[in-house]
């Protein structure tokens, strides 16, 4: 089974036991610079963070790469000791993959609608062919919470108001 999914206008995300790959149309590679797919092995992904904006991840300079304010950022951003991967398109969710030891980027920012199922993808054991992230993570287990039970108010004991001296007796 083929894990791949492309939404209009989104990056093409396909996943494997070994590699995350990024495909990227012609005009993505005209924009980004960069010829060909981006492969990162899956032992370099550290972490995986959904964001409403990818905008506020951006960081560094462009280089190379191209930046039209708040409408397109891709390409290489390097800031101080830092180097990502940057595909955002509008102001549309997004993934924030970190990465520890791979040798061109620490940091992949994408816009796509598919960044809960990519996280839940890369939590399961996948076939040895590359597969659409949505078709892996539409076959995984879904959690179930046992309900909570709400504790139960226990009845207190009726105060008995002569025993406080509530009542005197004279005579």
């Amino acid at each position: 089974m083929a894990l791949r999914w492309q939404t209009g206008r989104m990056v093409t995300l396909l996943l494997d036991q070994t590699q995350l790959e990024i495909v990227l149309s012609p005009i993505e590679q005209a924009t980004t610079f960069h010829r060909g797919n981006l492969r990162i092995a899956r032992e370099h992904i550290t972490r995986v963070q959904l964001t409403d904006d990818a905008w506020t991840w951006l960081r560094g300079v462009r280089s190379p790469g191209t930046h039209i304010p708040a409408v397109l950022a891709a390409g290489t951003w390097r800031g101080a000791g830092t180097t990502d991967f940057v595909l955002i398109r509008r102001h549309r969710p997004g993934v924030v993959i970190d990465l520890e030891g791979d040798d061109d980027y620490q940091r992949l920012i994408l816009t796509t609608r598919h960044g809960l199922a990519l996280t839940q993808a890369l939590r399961l054991e996948v076939t040895e062919q590359p597969a659409d992230v949505t078709d892996i993570a539409s076959t995984a287990p879904v959690p179930t919470q046992k309900p909570r039970r709400r504790p139960m108010p226990r009845p207190r004991p009726a105060l008995n108001l002569g025993a406080l001296g509530g009542e005197s007796s004279q005579a």
